[in-house]
């Protein structure tokens, strides 16, 4: 997105108040996405640090090229004023609010200066902090019995706190939801706003039994809560705070009958993988899928590409295989990668072929993305290994032998990397058919990664890396060295560990078979036994960045 918006439209433009949620970007609402994408200018919301700022990144992905993106911080005026000033000038503006525009985010504010200037303007509803806060931790605010839910904000001073403590106290079928309970004292008060907030309820007739809880970062995979009683949460809020679990800004302090069920309902934190910094080395378009499987289970995935793929050095040898397979010349062609599918349509493509042009070809997969990626041309895979052995040498193994009786034609075409084993190859050969090996495309190492990142893997930052190939492997300790002790190394075969154990690593999980989605799921598993096993035990499920030693990893 370039930084300025384009020319003003004629007339006069609108204003949008956008509630985007509490938390993660997925919160946004659908009407919210159809405005971003029509939007001139996008005002973010005010983000009370960077953590929550990084979760609401992907939200301008739903911005058109050319929008103008502008941050209230960096705004010298108001930002208010800012907004109904380029409406004024035909622009449509987008006004993001962390929460509901109108439930705690002030948003009629705006609504009140676009009126008074004669602009008009559209409030876009979003997931409220309220509900959505104590939804993501667990915490049903009105569950049965519960007729009445007090919603206060900490940060208005004109707040009858004694009078508000005394009407709750005694009462089962009320609960209260505090926003910004961390709000520290400017108005007499002693101490932290938790300190005070809890005195106040006490000395309201509130028991220190009292079941309470306060959730962080609510909705994003920093998100924290601990479920307390109003006599404990201030020690161990400190706890928390001495184990690096800051639970402060933004908060939401909740009480009443709900938060005794948080243990039992607590879907989010509970997730096997939930807050895993998760490194994947592999493209963002490669690693979409894996990316999305990961977030499912609680990670957070980052894709650190380690190898660039090329188009051939000669064009002469893909230029001959795609005459082949129109002129009949190839009775198989085998598909060892994702990588050789694309090369072999971009070729197509280029010549103004389709799929068609594989009729009378029969076409093997040697695993299920490389099968995905094929159904997306348009082309269903005859053969492919079984589940447990999906490599060169599993096709191999299912591959017939050639008779020239039965086979009218003995040639197979296998598009490749430059950098392939021979083993598929090799097995053909001695099954009797005659190999056309086809460079479809080349590997090269990607440049290193940020040097941020590098220090993350190599100082034990990443909770798990996922090698995809020997390559990602090879290539990964080349650019940014060898991942910390404490980080799960999770391999997607056989050959993948061989490697990573050559590298010096000790390879925690092995993917039961030979695919991404495998993978993933593998490494879900280990993250849900580990976090079995500590809480069986009596210990916190912490993440392996959280068990730093300082020794790198050894092969055992």
């Amino acid at each position: 997105m370039n930084p300025q918006s384009e020319e003003p439209r004629p007339g006069t433009g609108t204003v949008f108040l956008v509630g985007i949620g509490p938390g993660d970007a997925g919160l946004l609402t659908l009407r919210g996405a159809e405005v971003l994408a029509e939007a001139d200018v996008v005002i973010t919301a005010r983000e009370p640090g960077p953590e929550m700022a990084k979760h609401r990144a992907p939200l301008l992905a739903h911005c058109r090229d050319g929008v103008q993106v502008i941050d209230p911080e960096q705004v010298a005026e108001e930002i208010d004023t800012t907004a109904v000033r380029h409406a004024e000038q035909g622009r449509r503006v987008v006004r993001l609010y962390s929460g509901d525009p109108f439930l705690g985010c002030r948003g009629d504010r705006l609504a009140d200066a676009c009126r008074a200037a004669g602009v008009d303007f559209e409030v876009v509803p979003g997931v409220s902090s309220v509900s959505g806060v104590p939804a993501f931790a667990g915490v049903p605010m009105m569950p049965p019995g519960v007729s009445e839910l007090r919603v206060v904000n900490a940060r208005e001073d004109k707040v009858d706190w004694p009078r508000l403590a005394a009407d709750l106290a005694g009462r089962d079928d009320a609960s209260l939801a505090v926003f910004f309970p961390e709000v520290p004292d400017d108005g007499g008060r002693s101490g932290t706003g938790f300190d005070w907030l809890v005195k106040t309820l006490t000395a309201g007739g509130h028991p220190g039994t009292t079941p309470v809880a306060v959730t962080r970062m609510g909705g994003t995979t920093e998100q924290s809560t601990i479920r307390s009683t109003l006599s404990r949460l201030t020690a161990e809020m400190k706890a928390a705070d001495a184990k690096g679990h800051n639970v402060t800004s933004p908060a939401l302090f909740m009480m009443g009958p709900g938060v005794a069920r948080q243990a039992d309902l607590s879907w989010y934190e509970s997730k096997p993988l939930f807050g895993w910094r998760v490194l994947v080395p592999r493209t963002k378009e490669q690693a979409a899928s894996l990316s999305e499987q990961l977030r499912s289970y609680g990670a957070v995935p980052e894709e650190v590409p380690t190898i660039s793929v090329e188009p051939p050095r000669t064009p002469q040898q893909m230029e001959r295989a795609v005459r082949g397979l129109v002129t009949g010349r190839y009775q198989w062609v085998a598909f060892t990668s994702v990588n050789a599918v694309r090369a072999i349509r971009e070729r197509f493509e280029e010549y103004g072929l389709d799929a068609r042009a594989f009729a009378g070809v029969k076409v093997a997969a040697v695993g299920e993305q490389t099968a995905a990626r094929l159904r997306e041309f348009g082309i269903q895979p005859d053969l492919m290994p079984p589940e447990d052995r999906q490599s060169g040498a599993g096709l191999v193994e299912v591959w017939p032998p050639y008779d020239a009786e039965l086979d009218p034609i003995e040639r197979v075409l296998l598009p490749r990397a430059d950098i392939a084993t021979e083993t598929l190859s090799a097995g053909l050969t001695d099954l009797g058919w005659e190999v056309d090996d086809v460079t479809a495309y080349r590997t090269v190492r990607a440049a290193p990664p940020p040097a941020p990142v590098r220090e993350a893997i190599k100082g034990g930052a990443f909770d798990a890396v996922l090698f995809t190939s020997s390559s990602t492997v090879r290539n990964l300790v080349g650019i940014a060295g060898k991942p910390h002790n404490t980080t799960v190394i999770a391999v997607i075969g056989p050959e993948t560990e061989k490697t990573a154990l050559e590298f010096g690593l000790r390879v925690d999980v092995v993917a039961p078979k030979a695919s991404v989605s495998a993978l993933a799921e593998a490494v879900s598993e280990y993250g849900a036994k580990q976090r079995a096993e500590a809480l069986a035990a009596g210990k916190p499920a912490l993440k392996p960045s959280q068990k730093r030693r300082g020794r790198r990893r050894k092969a055992l």
